[in-house]
């Protein structure tokens, strides 16, 4: 690793996001990956650690390496594991990290959240910006840790400041490689739709996001940013330009698509997200795109173009 470079962690390393995060960075900072669902190879010049972060052996990374600054992408999503599970890793984990970053004299953290906090709800405002509050817990369960793991990193923020905590809370995002929700559904055959609603959605390609993360890290400018392009679309029209044929599903009584859903698995069509099927959660990222000159240079139809070949090809 070269001297003249400031050594970088960045957690999750395994996923699509992260590795197009490394690849930007890895020619002005030493890269040090961690992932703590399987060992990953990036290269010979890249460290590469399979330690869960909620362990001792995580702190060994801290000590063995001069590390200057943390890109937390280490987190568990909503269609990945147990609640408890997500909530230990999630939680739990970031404060260890948090923790660790203090101790070791970590200059600065960018931690990578979800626009879920916000909940989805009928009485939202059309644009919801960073001061917003955040309700998701209230609405359910599942999304307690997404919105824990904020309320702790926002603690960390003013608590101290010599971390220069950025906080992200990007959009769905979409393209090659990523394995979310959102990504299942408009990669499926068949999606299911509620009859009746097709809310409005903002969509954001893998390879922006990477940039934006980028971004946010070279720039250094503590504090909490949403993440979305300007524009958005209805899920139906999505859904249809990504060759999906629509499975509408009975939207009354409330009860009725929550069992179907159940019983789809959450994979296909999580009952916890049901809301945000019904009701549109769209998000202010004029802040982010001001303050770190951001424009994504990936349009909807490419993403949605994506997903559309990938079901060409399998014909």
């Amino acid at each position: 690793m070269s001297k003249n470079k400031q050594t970088l962690l960045v957690t999750g390393a395994g996923g699509a996001t992260a590795k197009k995060v490394i690849t930007l960075l890895q020619d002005d900072y030493n890269i040090i990956a961690v992932d703590f669902r399987r060992q990953i190879k990036l290269g010979k010049d890249i460290p590469s650690y399979l330690v869960d972060i909620t362990k001792r052996g995580f702190e060994d990374i801290f000590r063995n390496h001069s590390i200057d600054g943390v890109i937390h992408l280490g987190r568990i999503g909503t269609n990945q594991s147990s609640r408890r599970n997500r909530y230990n890793t999630n939680v739990l984990g970031t404060q260890r990290l948090f923790e660790r970053c203090r101790k070791y004299g970590v200059k600065q953290v960018v931690v990578i959240s979800t626009f879920y906090v916000y909940g989805a709800d009928a009485y939202n405002p059309a644009l919801l910006d960073e001061g917003t509050p955040l309700k998701a817990s209230g609405l359910t369960l599942d999304l307690v840790d997404s919105v824990e793991l904020e309320n702790l990193a926002n603690i960390y923020l003013y608590k101290c400041p010599e971390l220069n905590i950025t906080i992200l809370r990007p959009c769905h995002v979409a393209g090659p490689g990523v394995r979310n929700s959102m990504s299942a559904l408009l990669a499926s055959k068949k999606a299911p739709v509620l009859a009746g609603f097709s809310p409005m959605m903002q969509f954001i390609h893998v390879d922006d996001m990477a940039a934006a993360i980028a971004a946010a890290y070279l720039g250094n400018k503590p504090g909490i940013y949403n993440v979305a392009p300007d524009d958005y679309v209805a899920y139906q029209d999505a859904l249809v330009a990504c060759g999906c044929k629509r499975r509408f599903l009975p939207s009354i009584p409330p009860s009725l698509p929550l069992r179907i859903s159940r019983m789809m698995g959450s994979r296909a069509f999580p009952s916890y997200l049901l809301n945000y099927f019904k009701y549109p959660v769209v998000i202010d990222g004029s802040l982010f795109r001001d303050t770190f000159n951001f424009k994504p240079q990936r349009s909807f139809n490419d993403i949605f173009t994506y997903y559309r070949k990938q079901k060409e090809l399998l014909k």
